[in-house]
């Protein structure tokens, strides 16, 4: 399976799903349709299927216009705020595209109380919920929903690939530092970011196991602290 990067506004990675090199494209959170139609005309591809992990417009404002091109399938949660969405999918359900590509969708409420991730053997769509040594701000759910959310991602295997929808590692990894400065694995993980964006690199992806050993969300010892721990990031 081949998984590229689209980059998209300031920060933002729209990710392309392929089976195979060449083959046409599942669409991860299509925010902006032209970075999207660039990608689909440099690979000579087409979309096959697009899925939404929640409503916020930088993850679904190139929908419809992609849609008008190419009327697919359309994953995403129950919820009335996404136009475009043909297939409401919900926590547990499964299903496979392309052919014998099966996904399983999470519910992850908290950075909206409507996120799913979409997992695939080996790799997992995280949008807004879970990023490398951070997280999304909880701006409808609650402390305990955001903390069930990251250890419901938590229990995937560690060699699972976490792609986040937001290249923001290098500002994440200087709060992770602040909240845990004698990580030795953490430090070690800084210096990688840094010198990836030195050059100009995407971070992305992690892994879960990656995740588990830095990120102080990820870590933290119940919704208690993970709610500290969101409280001072906000402020950070």
């Amino acid at each position: 399976m081949h998984v590229s990067a689209i980059p998209a506004f300031d920060d933002n990675y729209i990710w392309a799903i392929q089976p195979y090199d060449g083959a046409d494209a599942i669409i991860v959170d299509p925010g902006d349709d032209q970075p999207v139609r660039q990608w689909l005309r440099h690979h000579d591809v087409e979309i096959s299927a697009i899925l939404i992990t929640h409503h916020h417009w930088d993850h679904t404002q190139g929908l419809l216009p992609l849609l008008k091109d190419y009327p697919v399938t359309v994953y995403g949660p129950h919820t009335d705020t996404i136009e475009g969405v043909t297939n409401p999918v919900g926590h547990g359900e499964r299903f496979s595209l392309s052919g014998d590509i099966p996904f399983t969708v999470f519910a992850t409420p908290g950075h909206t109380l409507d996120h799913i991730c979409f997992y695939t053997p080996g790799h997992v769509f995280v949008g807004d919920t879970l990023f490398s040594a951070g997280c999304g701000r909880m701006f409808e759910g609650s402390p305990e929903q955001f903390y069930e959310s990251l250890q419901c991602l938590a229990e995937l295997p560690d060699m699972t690939s976490v792609y986040c929808a937001h290249e923001y590692t290098e500002a994440n990894v200087k709060f992770a530092l602040a909240a845990e400065p004698s990580n030795e694995t953490l430090r070690q993980y800084a210096q990688q970011v840094r010198a990836l964006r030195e050059h100009g690199l995407k971070t992305l992806p992690s892994t879960i196991g990656i995740e588990k050993a830095i990120n102080p969300f990820l870590r933290a010892k119940g919704s208690e602290h993970f709610a500290e721990l969101r409280r001072w990031k906000d402020q950070f």
